[in-house]
């Protein structure tokens, strides 16, 4: 079972957080509140979106990199692949 599939309760969870948190983004838009608020609230947002994607990518580690010795060669290859690309998004 895939890790996603397992933790998604979890998952799911912190995403709606993180939608509650870009909801307020939009409330104190839409009230011309001050820009460092806005800015605030942006971070908030910004670190669990990251803190989300770190929880993911370790699991991904954990499963498809480290995990069972019976993972072929290729699949760990490919896991790496993906993670690389991840990581390459992520830093654009």
């Amino acid at each position: 079972m895939a890790h996603t599939v397992r933790d998604k309760r979890r998952l799911l969870n912190r995403i709606r957080r993180i939608r509650g948190q870009v909801e307020a983004v939009e409330r104190n838009l839409r009230g011309r509140a001050e820009c460092s608020q806005v800015m605030h609230l942006l971070a908030v947002v910004s670190g669990g979106v990251s803190s989300l994607l770190a929880e993911v990518l370790e699991q991904h580690v954990r499963e498809h990199l480290m995990g069972d010795e019976r993972i072929s060669r290729a699949a760990r290859r490919a896991a790496a692949d993906e993670l690389i690309d991840v990581i390459h998004s992520y830093f654009k």
